[in-house]
């Protein structure tokens, strides 16, 4: 994850997540990438943003190059999510 100025070169933390529209200190994911283990669709709030992004048809396994604090129910039809910083 070494791509971004936060980010170690390598994860020193992942942990398993579950959507969730409350967007709050309690769901804030601290600008984490994500690795989708079930594929679907994964909306986001992306670091610094003011909206939702939806990432349409992510692949089962996949790691989605974004760094984002959020990940919002409402849309997102993957699961298996894990934030990774």
């Amino acid at each position: 994850m070494g791509s971004y100025t936060t980010q170690p070169d390598f994860a020193t933390e992942a942990v398993a997540i579950t959507p969730n529209d409350t967007m709050d200190s309690t769901t804030h994911l601290g600008e984490a990438a994500l690795y989708v283990g079930t594929g679907g669709d994964v909306t986001v709030r992306l670091r610094k943003a003011t909206a939702n992004v939806t990432f349409k048809n992510v692949s089962d396994g996949c790691w989605l190059p974004v760094i984002c604090d959020y990940v919002l129910a409402t849309d997102t039809t993957a699961s298996d999510i894990v934030a990774v910083k």
